[in-house]
């Protein structure tokens, strides 16, 4: 694995995840408003996105065990 490769590290997917759903594009007043939307966020985020967050944090990646190279 590369030093540095957020697209297989399970951590930075989610976090991906809760900035597009809670942060993007909402501005928030103030330091408390910001930290309940990041927490009912996270803490409801496996009941209205289980279906998303089922296929995005998973271990499958691509495989290429069964890979024909073909000479020129």
């Amino acid at each position: 694995m590369p030093s540095y490769s957020p697209q297989l590290n399970l951590i930075e997917r989610y976090w991906r995840f809760l900035r597009k759903k809670c942060l993007y594009s909402t501005y928030y007043p103030d330091f408390a408003k910001f930290k309940t939307a990041i927490e009912q966020c996270i803490t409801w985020a496996h009941y209205k996105y289980s279906e998303e967050l089922e296929s995005l944090l998973t271990w499958n990646f691509q495989s290429f065990k069964k890979v024909q190279v073909s000479t020129v």
